[in-house]
């Protein structure tokens, strides 16, 4: 009996080798024994949101330890600097320095976070050689999802500032807010404007709610643990380990395959995160809408990681300036918008350029909107120029995936050598052959991406007529599924590097 006990509690415990992950057995056990309790305290607003906290920085405590602490340090941080803000735009509307400067206090405390668990090394090895120095990598411990959960808290402050939202009456509140475990370590980024009137309203999941949410966590399972694992432990992560090895086409399938794997991978998260949200009775807006139907740049912007192109849009871009004081100044905008993109990303030179990349795009796409084509800003060809434009805009983003997957400036000349001076098409058939589930998998991911939208409409209205036990069965079955292509160990998702 002690045994079992100790092994429970060692499965309960920390690992850093073993976050907890949607796509896990551990959470299933969790997320049933919670599901069990939230329903049993519904009628019982404030001991349900003291519950959901709870479990939720406990969930954070199996991602990354007692980091959590950090998490609880943001939360009361900005919570207390947005109240003090409020306070002196309520009773000193006229004298806005102070507020001003708490607003700053906010910033900078949550930016130096960031900075200092995610930049450090980066600029240590940047300014080092300045001074004719040698860096060593500080051992500093990145905490899952801190680029996320500090962007969320960040824009409460900044919108209280901007008289955008009432404050949350507690702290309980906003630590429900910002803890929310389903899209704590990886987004969606939520705002509050979004979130908060949906956490005192009585709890109730219809039918709809509930089958929509059982239809997003099985789209987001099958993405991630079906096609995106699959592909990439087999064939996508061999190619960019060692891409010397492999001939050009191998390297462009190879690509091709990491293109699906990224968008599988993160969207995947993001659905289950927005299925879970609605099975508590919460709605979280679309992160994803096909970015690889995108006919532009601009286009793919709009529809690929929604939640963090409108957050740097509304909290970098226009606090910038935005297009307000002319072409040329926007456009200087635009391009460090899409830098200080690309920098959240991660904190390495490849993602610096993968930004830089994507903003001249973004720039040279305007420009040739405004003064070429005269066209508006939500233009979109049609026919056969729409087809062209798609193609030509999911290449650009393959092309910019080498900058973003490859850790090294050297795997990146590495790659682009291979491409176009090993390329080797003969060998196209046999690779195909060789990696036959895999490129099954490939061909059959973006075959259900570019499905029309209405397909969309009729699955989850069909998962709406299915009985509850069909549910259960297809829900297990999409597991077992799942058992027989994983690979020895739970894959983390991507964006938790982030």
């Amino acid at each position: 009996m002690n045994d079992v006990l100790d092994r429970l509690l060692d499965r309960l415990a920390y690992h850093p080798d073993e976050p907890l992950l949607f796509n896990s057995g551990l959470f299933l056990f969790l997320f049933l024994g919670f599901t069990f309790v939230y329903y049993f305290l519904r009628h019982q607003d404030k001991s349900r949101m003291v519950f959901v906290v709870l479990f939720s920085y406990y969930f954070y405590y199996k991602s990354s330890g007692w980091y959590l602490g950090l998490l609880a340090f943001v939360t009361v941080s900005d919570y207390c600097l947005a109240k003090l803000i409020r306070h002196e735009r309520a009773f000193h509307p006229r004298r806005p320095l102070k507020a001003r400067l708490l607003l700053m206090a906010s910033i900078v405390t949550d930016l130096s976070l960031l900075g200092y668990f995610k930049y450090t090394n980066f600029l240590g090895g940047l300014i080092a050689p300045l001074f004719s120095r040698s860096f060593d990598p500080l051992d500093i411990f990145l905490p899952i999802g801190i680029s996320f959960f500090i962007f969320q808290s960040m824009s409460y402050t900044v919108d209280v500032y901007r008289d955008r939202l009432y404050r949350l009456p507690s702290l309980l509140d906003y630590a429900f807010y910002v803890s929310f475990f389903p899209q704590l370590v990886a987004g969606p980024i939520v705002r509050a404007c979004d979130f908060v009137p949906q956490i005192h309203k009585p709890l109730r999941v219809t039918r709809e709610m509930f089958s929509r949410g059982v239809g997003f966590i099985l789209m987001g399972l099958f993405k991630k643990a079906v096609i995106s694992d699959y592909i990439s432990l087999n064939f996508v992560d061999r190619i960019f380990d060692n891409p010397g090895l492999y001939t050009g086409v191998e390297n462009l399938l190879g690509i091709y395959g990491y293109v699906l794997q990224l968008y599988c991978d993160f969207s995947g998260y993001s659905d289950i995160a927005i299925g879970l949200a609605l099975l508590l009775g919460f709605k979280f807006p679309l992160n994803f809408n096909a970015p690889y139907r995108a006919d532009s740049i601009s286009d793919l912007w709009r529809r690929w990681h929604i939640s963090l192109s409108s957050w740097v849009k509304d909290y970098v871009y226009i606090p910038l300036g935005g297009n307000r004081k002319g072409r040329w100044r926007g456009y200087a905008n635009l391009f460090v918008t899409m830098v200080v993109c690309g920098l959240w990303h991660g904190a390495a030179l490849n993602f610096v350029v993968w930004g830089a990349v994507h903003g001249l795009a973004c720039v040279v796409h305007r420009m040739g909107r405004q003064y070429i084509f005269r066209h508006p800003s939500h233009y979109h060809s049609q026919g056969v120029k729409r087809v062209f434009a798609i193609v030509f805009t999911v290449h650009f983003w393959a092309f910019s995936c080498i900058f973003f997957r490859n850790s090294s400036f050297e795997s990146i000349g590495i790659q682009f050598r291979q491409l176009f001076t090993a390329f080797h098409p003969e060998i196209f058939f046999g690779v195909i052959a060789g990696y036959g589930s895999t490129f099954f998998l490939i061909v059959l991911g973006f075959v259900l991406h570019y499905l029309p939208s209405s397909w969309n409409q009729v699955y989850f209205k069909t998962l709406g007529k299915t009985p509850l036990p069909a549910l259960a069965l297809l829900f297990t079955l999409l597991v077992y599924v799942i058992i027989q292509v994983k690979g020895s160990g739970i894959q983390p998702f991507i964006y938790f590097q982030f």
